[in-house]
């Protein structure tokens, strides 16, 4: 959580700290704060504070609302929010039989979204890229004639990426793209910042960002399973409403897991196994609140997993990979053996990671319910630890968008953490 700055450094980045820690500090309270509030809250100073929000107001990050109606002597103040009519964050996917975009607000909302429907194998980079282009200028466009501001763009892609560069795709056939050019030749594009990720990590930062990283419902041993649910309640680090009188997190949460697995409620949340289901299968793995992306950052690959070792062929060469058995083709044909398969996977990574919660997403999300008692059952089967903290199994609460919302996300998240770049850059 940002505290207000003590260390000796330059006016500019002084400036640039209690920038982000008053939008911090606004974004994250249930209730628009006054500007009392906000100088009470983070130790600065009232002038200071004053000056800083006359900033955020002046460059479209924060509006100042009306006060609630007040019973008692005195005139009340005005709140503090943010403002859904500023900065917006461009969010890409290319997916195996899809194209998406949508456009985010600095509050998180979705203005606009679209979504195109065509099998990209048979299209060369170039093609599939320059739709995409198509997609993602008309959906700048129509921002814009909102009043919002595209502040960048982020693509999801379900492969390796390193600098921009799509390292290998298998179920899209890419090698060695460089997606960031292609999107920039695009004359809609070519001012604005692009950055590319695997599509799995974005939807599980998504997920993470935009749905909280709730859990709910557990598996387990029948005998210490437990019924109780963690909500998606905000991160009790982050700033309280100016109301509020006790945590949510604390009054309402129960323990998911047994006393004697060791995870705290905020570990619970904040730690989860995301598995996208397309074509192809992809995982990002979040961990106290933090991506891992392996050394590489190519770590997630979890549909080239081998769950049968002399079965079915791949196309990465291998055989027996889960992506044969639970890929979106796999699930059309057998959704018990995809789930059986599923139940395989998952239960070596929670044996070897001890990942308490698994969300499902992509394909997976709309038939969770089909999946849930398949999947389930191979964990109670094979997880060394089901008996002592049963694992949480869930649907993506972004469902399909999740990886375009979390791509979106990306580029709010940067205004949000950085808004003295962002005000240079609109003065």
């Amino acid at each position: 959580m940002l505290a207000a700055s003590t260390t000796p450094v330059r006016q500019a980045s002084v400036r640039a700290h209690n920038l982000a820690l008053v939008l911090h500090t606004v974004a994250n309270s249930t209730d628009p704060p006054s500007r009392a509030w906000v100088a009470g809250s983070t130790g600065l100073t009232r002038a200071t504070v004053s000056a800083l929000v006359d900033d955020l107001v002046a460059g479209g990050l924060l509006i100042e609302v009306d006060p609630p109606p007040r019973t008692g002597a005195g005139r009340p103040a005005a709140g503090l929010a943010l403002t859904s009519a500023g900065p917006a964050g461009l969010g890409l996917e290319i997916n195996v039989d899809y194209l998406a975009a949508c456009v985010v607000d600095l509050t998180g909302a979705v203005r606009h979204r679209h979504v195109e429907h065509a099998d990209q194998r048979p299209a060369d980079p170039a093609q599939a890229l320059a739709a995409l282009g198509r997609l993602a200028a008309t959906a700048r466009l129509a921002a814009e004639a909102d009043g919002l501001i595209v502040a960048g763009a982020a693509l999801a892609v379900p492969g390796l990426v390193a600098g921009g560069v799509v390292r290998v795709a298998p179920n899209l056939g890419w090698q060695d793209v460089d997606a960031v050019a292609a999107l920039r030749a695009v004359p809609e594009l070519a001012d604005l910042p692009i950055t590319v990720d695997n599509e799995a990590n974005l939807a599980a930062l998504g997920e993470l960002r935009v749905a909280g990283g709730a859990a709910a419902g557990t598996v387990g041993h029948p005998a210490s399973h437990t019924s109780g649910d963690i909500p998606g309640a905000a991160d009790p680090s982050t700033v309280p409403s100016p109301s509020a009188a006790s945590s949510p997190v604390a009054s309402s949460a129960s323990a998911a897991f047994s006393p004697s697995g060791g995870a705290s409620r905020r570990e619970v949340r904040n730690s989860f196994l995301y598995v996208s289901g397309e074509i192809g299968i992809g995982a990002g793995l979040v961990l106290d609140g933090e991506l891992y992306r392996g050394v590489r950052g190519w770590s997630g690959e979890i549909g080239h997993v081998t769950v049968y070792p002399d079965g079915r062929p791949c196309r990465c060469g291998a055989r027996g990979c889960l992506e044969q058995y639970a890929g979106q083709e796999a699930l059309a044909r057998d959704e018990q053996l995809a789930a059986a398969a599923l139940g395989i996977a998952l239960s070596a990574v929670v044996n070897l990671l001890d990942v308490p919660v698994i969300v499902l997403g992509g394909a997976y999300a709309p038939i969770f319910g089909s999946l849930r008692a398949g999947i389930e059952a191979e964990l109670r089967r094979r997880v060394l630890t089901a008996g002592l903290a049963p694992v949480t199994l869930r649907a993506a609460a972004l469902g399909t968008d999740a990886a375009m919302r979390g791509a979106a996300d990306v580029i709010i998240r940067g205004v949000r953490e950085d808004p003295a770049a962002w005000l240079r850059r609109v003065s």
